[in-house]
């Protein structure tokens, strides 16, 4: 694969948000149920900050836009500030083809240089791609939310995956 890994400027929030309105209707990756406008996301992408909290953005030979991932931050208290929520989505061209995988690995590399040790991922039960793409890269389940969310009037589980990247 041939694909560079940046951290996102503000000129990248409309292919940001365009990939992550993709999944919107899949109703397999995001508990939101409507699209959502580049206005109404500019305070989220505003709280990822490089050196703690990056939002990378994927792009291909080409430069155009393939997916992005970030980091999020876990519950919002001072003590969990070495754990990190790892969210990563893909253009829709672009699934299936190992780009996850690659963008994982990423995440899990560029982990240390922010000072996350944790990387926790919250995945619908139903999501079994993804739930597979994790335990590949090493992430095992540390908790499951039964019928937590409901989306279309199904509830869905809530499966939290979590692997330690500060560990050989």
């Amino acid at each position: 694969m041939n694909f560079s890994l940046r951290i996102a400027e503000p000129r990248d929030l409309p292919g940001i948000v365009a990939i992550y309105n993709s999944t919107v209707a899949s109703r397999m990756v995001t508990a939101d149920n409507e699209p959502f406008t580049v206005v109404s996301r500019q305070g989220r992408f505003d709280a990822h900050q490089p050196a703690r909290r990056p939002l990378w953005v994927c792009e291909d030979a080409d430069g155009s836009m393939a997916g992005w991932m970030s980091f999020s931050d876990f519950y919002g208290r001072p003590a969990y500030g070495a754990t990190a929520e790892v969210s990563i989505y893909l253009d829709a061209q672009r699934r299936g083809q190992g780009l996850g995988r690659y963008l994982l690995q990423q995440a899990i590399d560029q982990a240390p240089t922010v000072g996350v040790t944790t990387l926790l991922g919250f995945i619908f039960g139903h999501n079994a791609p993804s739930l597979g793409l994790f335990a590949a890269l090493g992430f095992t389940r540390w908790g499951d939310l039964p019928r937590v969310a409901v989306l279309d009037g199904v509830e869905r589980d809530l499966i939290i995956v979590g692997r330690r990247v500060d560990a050989a």
